[in-house]
């Protein structure tokens, strides 16, 4: 067996649908059935049976399946497994979903279809379900060989054991990793791990960088964190990573690791689909060039940095590149901060708040005048705060990435309201 973690969310969705399907059929519903001819022999008269339908029989309560518990998480654990076409080439009769949602929702269906195939009951007998699963896993790993990276996520804590969050990437909390490396899951059982799965076709060329998929993923997975929450994220330098069930061995995580943690993000349970969403949904809109793609790389450097100031002014840089590309000198990115951050009635008092944080800049260059530790440190992460507010509502595509001119727009709408004196 090799992924404990996918059988037993499978196991725990098959134990609650059977009950589920088992409560259908005593309420009246009727399992349908179609005739099936049989001959063992042209000489030997034709015999007929009678074959349950028990994949219509599931199909037609797929809102009810959905509605379980268990459902989510089963689902979850399957998009993360990714390579379900070759699975649902053997199991479905209809086209394969291009969503991987889609595709992960059917393989479910098929699974239990699979586990009660000819049953004319939905009692869960635990052959039928380890046939069903044995099949499924190995249709799903067949001809592929499946890389693993496994690091320590620092600001992050899971209520859960585990958070599936697609594509392969799941976060989990140390305790709950089997057969991992020893030092990931040494201490604390507590802290958070991410783990990225993914197959490659054995026999295939080795990358010249085989390990820059997982640096890539991972540094993404960071960003979206730090984006979500105010707490920050960190990796740890390295990390460990195994081919083919080999030996583990320690690998760094370079660029991908790194950063300041500002305390600790605790993700409940109720909040897990918001995270998923969240992260996933900033991994596709994450732009590669523009104006927003640097002052996204000016975050992610402030929020490295050991020093509070060298911190400020990258977050300064990012919020110049998005509001102020007249320069400094303008003194124009308060009143715009202002105009997307504030409400009308504060906007003024936020412009001045703003302002003052920017004249810090001044004082580091010329070394006098700059605040103690602690102020400073409160400071740069309120001016954090605002850019990080201002990336989310453009990536989540609440707001337009011409985040100056949608400003200059709320200024001029503010302008125009105020009355005029005779």
């Amino acid at each position: 067996m090799r992924n404990r973690q996918l059988r037993a969310v499978l196991a725990a969705f098959a134990e609650e649908a059977a009950w589920q399907l088992a409560s259908d059929m005593a309420d009246g519903h009727e399992l349908p059935f179609e005739v099936v001819e049989s001959a063992r022999s042209r000489r030997q008269p034709t015999l007929y049976c009678y074959r349950p339908l028990t994949g219509a029989f599931i199909e037609e309560r797929v809102s009810l399946l959905a509605r379980l518990e268990s459902y989510l998480p089963a689902v979850h654990a399957l998009q993360a497994v990714g390579g379900l076409d070759a699975y649902l080439q053997t199991r479905v009769a209809q086209g394969i979903p291009r969503d991987a949602r889609e595709r992960a929702e059917l393989a479910l269906r098929a699974f239990l279809g699979r586990i009660f195939e000819d049953s004319t009951d939905f009692v869960l007998h635990g052959e039928r379900l380890d046939r069903a699963y044995e099949e499924l896993e190995a249709i799903v790993h067949e001809g592929v060989m499946e890389t693993v990276v496994v690091c320590a996520v620092l600001g992050l804590e899971l209520e859960s054991g585990e958070v599936a969050m697609g594509d392969g990437l799941t976060l989990m909390r140390a305790e709950v990793l089997e057969d991992g490396p020893a030092d990931a899951v040494r201490g604390d059982g507590s802290r958070t791990l991410a783990v990225l799965r993914w197959d490659g076709n054995i026999g295939a060329p080795a990358h010249d960088t085989p390990y820059e998929h997982g640096r890539l993923r991972l540094a993404r997975l960071v960003a979206a964190l730090r984006l979500f929450d105010a707490a920050g994220a960190a990796l740890t330098p390295v990390g460990w990573t195994r081919s083919a069930g080999g030996p583990w061995q320690v690998v760094s995580l370079g660029a991908a690791a790194g950063g300041r943690v500002h305390g600790r993000c605790l993700v409940a349970a109720d909040q897990e689909d918001e995270l998923r969403a969240f992260c996933n949904l900033v991994g596709r809109r994450m732009p590669r060039s523009g104006e927003v793609a640097w002052a996204l790389r000016r975050f992610e450097l402030g929020c490295t940095r050991e020093r509070a100031d060298d911190a400020l002014t990258d977050h300064l840089l990012a919020l110049r590149a998005l509001l102020e590309p007249e320069g400094p000198l303008s003194g124009r990115l308060p009143g715009r901060l202002a105009a997307l951050c504030a409400q009308p009635d504060q906007r003024e008092a936020f412009a001045a708040r703003v302002t003052h944080i920017v004249a810090l800049e001044r004082s580091f260059i010329s070394g006098t005048g700059v605040p103690e530790a602690d102020t400073l440190a409160a400071l740069t992460g309120e001016l954090a705060g605002h850019l990080r507010a201002v990336l989310r509502d453009v990536l989540c595509g609440h707001l337009d990435a011409r985040v100056r001119d949608v400003a200059d727009g709320l200024l001029l709408q503010e302008f125009a309201e105020v009355p005029t004196q005779a």
